[in-house]
């Protein structure tokens, strides 16, 4: 038996812009994960199942453009294992699905980390990275590469899509408290939306874009410097740009306005939008109360996290 996990992510700055050259800010959420283990088992082939979106088959009756089933045949391929067989994967998650937490990235690290442990190779985490990446390409479409980053790496990040990884140095501790609209939403369908308004309108978007990215420069200075408090007016700011996109949702709004009257420090919609989570910026000592008031206002899970 071999097992391996990977952790959620959140986006603090940046998303969307970030499709379009910008750099964003992105955490691991440690207290939710995807976890793997493989067994042995004497039918065979190799037998993919994942309770969580009721799949339990044969990797040989899946499309190729499954993201299971890809990640798997990829990483054998990258591996160079085609002979495998006798094993079943099992796949268990406790990050919600399309919810902006990285669930699809964090499956993908798992599989491919279980896999190589399994087979006794070694990967780097950049070809971990890179392997997640491709099954980011069936989840997303056209996607960042942030989140398979953020995973595989369980660091936070400053990304900049196509320049070297660069880890973002915690000075001082902060707090995040994270609100579930319980809407799903997909990243697929807001990043094209996005992309076909930016054709219509390209020079509103492109200061919509810049302003985001000068946002997370900013944000990205005071967490090095130590003064993460200090972020809080800015997540605001990025989350009325973000609303002038089109992408956040009344579900949002309503939770982001919780969490400032319950004290939060700012916050903003987070992912994809549409739905999804939300993250609010909080003293240690309000995080609980926060919590309560984004349950209060309809938020079906919060989890509060602490970034390092």
């Amino acid at each position: 038996m071999s097992k391996a996990s990977a952790p959620g992510k959140v986006i603090l700055f940046g998303e969307h812009a970030v499709v379009y050259g910008q750099p964003a800010l992105a955490v691991p959420v440690t207290q939710v994960q995807a976890e793997v283990r493989i067994d042995k088992i004497f039918s065979p082939g190799i037998r993919i199942n994942a309770p969580n979106i009721q799949l339990n088959d044969k990797l040989d009756s899946l499309a190729a453009s499954h993201p299971l089933a890809a990640t798997v045949r990829n990483t054998l391929a990258t591996l160079e294992a085609g002979s495998l067989s006798g094993v079943a994967i099992l796949v268990r998650s406790t990050i919600p699905v399309a919810s902006g937490l990285g669930s699809g990235a964090a499956v993908s690290v798992a599989i491919i980390r279980a896999l190589a442990k399994h087979l006794r190779k070694d990967l780097t985490d950049e070809q971990v990275s890179q392997l997640a990446f491709e099954t980011e390409k069936l989840y997303h479409g056209t996607p960042s590469g942030i989140d398979n980053t953020v995973v595989t790496y369980a660091r936070p990040v400053y990304f900049v899509k196509g320049q070297p990884i660069e880890i973002l140095r915690v000075k001082k501790p902060f707090t995040i408290v994270i609100g579930d609209t319980g809407i799903p939403a997909s990243t697929k369908e807001s990043v094209r939306d996005v992309r076909i308004q930016r054709h219509k309108n390209p020079e509103r978007y492109e200061t919509l874009f810049a302003a985001i990215g000068s946002i997370t420069r900013t944000a990205g200075q005071l967490i090095e410097n130590g003064m993460p408090e200090s972020f809080g007016p800015l997540m605001d700011e990025n989350h009325a740009l973000l609303r002038n996109m089109g992408v956040s949702s009344p579900e949002l709004d309503n939770l982001v306005e919780a969490a400032r009257k319950a004290g939060a420090l700012g916050a903003k919609m987070s992912g994809g939008g549409r739905g999804g989570n939300m993250i609010a910026l909080v003293q240690p000592g309000k995080a609980g109360a926060v919590a309560r008031s984004l349950k209060e206002a309809g938020a079906v899970n919060t989890i509060i996290n602490k970034v390092v």
